[in-house]
């Protein structure tokens, strides 16, 4: 294995460990504090600021005409619709819910970049994604505790599988893009086209917040959101994607209904239970099987 291969596999993970913990601090902001669109304009803009101005330092990118369509729609299905199904889902459902049933991006991945990219499955990345989603199935069918502040599950559970096939969709899609241009130019202009779709939608929630009267404990978990949840995990997939296949990358979203849980655990928000455990190592096993790359035969 080598060591781009090895830091690519660390930047997924890493990502996946901040996506799990998202689930439940962007939860605590909702809906008293910002509601979920007006959350996703905050989350999309702050990352555009933080694109451009590092874009500042760095030379300039000629971008093809031909592709700055597949800009729009990268920026549609990974920065407005996955984000707007996230975030409105969490609102009316429950963090672990939202955790295991994202989980569902990679056997979506698996799909289309069998039909799209005419990828290989092999019966090896097939068997660790089926041990990956029996680990999540176990922790969403008996382990799984309802909270008071989700006043919609089974909507907001419909509105995370909607997520997770945007995302997956986005995956595929951006992946031409990310072998063309540096993260830097690719971020930035797909989040400037991001906050472009979003304004609209969530100009009214964003001006509806009491920003002078926000508490620390609410502005620490905003910018948590912005600079680690977008700005940090969108650079570290686009990384990771330069070495991974759409669904390799896609097999690390197993690991965070773990993060959310052991999350929970350490805030004192939910306890650690042998089944879980269970879970958990079947869900590292099958992203470990899912992320092997076959060595090639040479030939003579």
């Amino acid at each position: 294995m080598t060591n781009q291969r090895i830091f690519a596999l660390l930047a997924a993970t890493t990502a996946s460990t901040i996506y799990g913990i998202n689930h439940t601090i962007a939860k605590g902001l909702m809906p008293d504090v910002i509601q979920p669109f007006g959350f996703i304009l905050l989350r999309v803009s702050g990352a555009a600021l933080i694109f451009w101005i590092i874009s500042f330092f760095l030379p300039p990118e000629k971008i093809e005409r031909r592709d700055w369509f597949r800009f729009v729609i990268c920026a549609f299905f990974g920065m407005a619709l996955n984000m707007l199904a996230f975030f409105k889902g969490l609102s009316l459902s429950t963090p672990i819910n939202s955790s295991v049933i994202i989980t569902l991006s990679p056997v979506l991945l698996l799909v289309l970049s069998a039909f799209i990219l005419r990828e290989r499955i092999t019966w090896i990345k097939s068997l660790g994604i089926f041990l990956g989603l029996g680990g999540a199935l176990v922790l969403i069918l008996f382990g799984l505790k309802e909270q008071p502040n989700a006043p919609n599950i089974p909507l907001g559970n419909l509105l995370f599988i909607i997520n997770a096939s945007s995302y997956s969709v986005y995956l595929i899609l951006v992946k031409p893009l990310v072998s063309k241009y540096s993260s830097i130019s690719l971020m930035k202009f797909l989040f400037l086209f991001a906050f472009l779709i979003n304004l609209p939608i969530g100009i009214s929630e964003f001006t509806e917040v009491s920003w002078a009267s926000l508490a620390f404990d609410d502005i620490w978990k905003m910018v948590f959101v912005v600079v680690c949840t977008t700005f940090m995990t969108y650079m570290l997939n686009i990384y990771a994607l330069k070495q991974l296949s759409p669904s390799t990358l896609g097999a690390f979203i197993y690991l965070q209904p773990v993060i959310a849980v052991l999350f929970a655990v350490i805030v004192g928000a939910d306890s650690l239970t042998a089944l879980r455990i269970g879970a958990a190592v079947l869900i590292f096993l099958g992203v470990y099987l899912s992320t092997i790359k076959r060595a090639r035969k040479f030939r003579d």
